[in-house]
């Protein structure tokens, strides 16, 4: 999820949450291998989408480096990861 693929992932996660039902959406971000600060847009502009569309979205397995990343640029509360109890 970096500035290479950031336009086309951006693309395909607003379509896909343009088709989900009504309620909750959970994307699993544990397939990332890279991230940078285009891909940290990309999932505020999902969550973004997910609000518009009166749905919560949630992310699952965020890779530790794009979770600090979110931390340091202080919009990590904004991406409603989900914890591990």
């Amino acid at each position: 999820l970096t500035f290479a693929t950031a336009r086309r992932a951006r693309e395909l996660g607003e379509r896909t949450l343009a088709g989900a039902g009504a309620g909750a959406v959970e994307v699993t971000l544990a397939g990332i291998t890279a991230a940078d600060s285009a891909g940290l847009a990309v999932l505020l502009d999902w969550q973004g989408a997910a609000r518009r569309a009166g749905r919560s979205l949630r992310y699952t397995g965020m890779p530790q480096g794009l979770e600090a990343l979110a931390r340091i640029s202080d919009v990590g509360d904004l991406l409603q990861p989900a914890r591990s109890v």
